[in-house]
């Protein structure tokens, strides 16, 4: 064997290596400024803690979820945005996943919306191996102190001022329905959309969205030098992790808490906070 195989061999075994027993629960404590246009004072520095993508089940240490919620609590956040996937496979997960979020507080709530496995939805063909698994979801959800936005959108109120959050099913689903969450409610007040899939941001149409929190792509989990997102089809790509400008607004597409198989290279999991500035 020549002295460049094995010098390649060896990084690379080291690279699989931490990819596989360090990286996947080495949590990420991101900050990011949200400029938003014709923000009222009492809304500047409104900060909103996001969380995607737990996959609670037995392949997630326990520990892991704990320090997220924990680390999450501990960012004083006035608003706490879940966007999905809080189940990896079936029922059995539920009762822990809402035991865990349902210890989260912020003086202006904490809300979520669905994702495509918690809809038991594995692509965007929409099958269902579970029917009601998001229905079971939800309520579990609800009964710990989440509001559950599906399709919906409500009012919150900072110091006299207003903003709108609205909540979308997700995308794979074939339950989304933005003119329904949007219908009737005035484009002139600050706007924070949840929607699992950042595909979303593409049906809002010309409605009004200051910024957009969305997950499921995880970051693709691996982002090999040389390579890139390999597990990440061309269309996910665009919208792989971080913030993208859209219209005079922002799409924010979180990296993920947990994951379908124990490994991320790259593309640690995170605990993001947006602090909403004036643009």
């Amino acid at each position: 064997m020549s002295v460049r195989v094995a010098r390649w061999l060896g990084r690379n075994w080291a690279r699989v290596s931490y990819g596989r027993h360090v990286e996947p629960t080495w949590l990420d404590m991101t900050e990011i400024p949200v400029p938003v246009v014709g923000l009222p004072n009492e809304l500047v520095g409104l900060r909103i803690a996001h969380l995607s993508d737990l996959h609670c089940g037995p392949h997630i240490p326990v520990a892991f979820l704990d320090q997220v919620i924990a680390a999450t609590f501990a960012g004083r956040p006035d608003l706490v945005a879940l966007t999905g996937d809080f189940v990896h496979k079936g029922y059995r997960s539920i009762d822990q996943v809402a035991e865990l979020v349902g210890r989260l507080a912020a003086p202006l709530g904490v809300f979520a919306v669905l994702g495509n496995h918690d809809f038991s939805v594995r692509n965007a063909l929409a099958w269902r191996r579970h029917r009601g698994l998001h229905l079971a979801v939800a309520s579990a959800l609800t009964a710990k102190g989440v509001t559950v936005l599906r399709n919906r959108t409500v009012t919150l109120e900072r110091g006299g001022a207003t903003m709108q959050l609205t909540g979308l099913d997700d995308l794979w689903s074939r339950e989304c329905d933005p003119v329904a969450a949007l219908a009737g409610f005035p484009s002139d007040v600050p706007r924070v959309i949840l929607a699992h899939n950042p595909q979303t941001i593409h049906t809002i149409g010309d409605a009004r969205c200051d910024l957009m929190l969305s997950g499921h792509t995880h970051g693709g989990q691996v982002d090999w030098p040389g390579l890139g997102r390999v597990t990440l089809g061309k269309h996910a790509k665009r919208l792989a992790a971080g913030m993208y400008p859209y219209g005079d607004g922002h799409l924010y597409v979180h990296r993920g808490v947990g994951y379908g198989f124990r490994f991320r290279f790259g593309v640690r999991p995170e605990v993001a906070f947006l602090t909403l500035v004036a643009a």
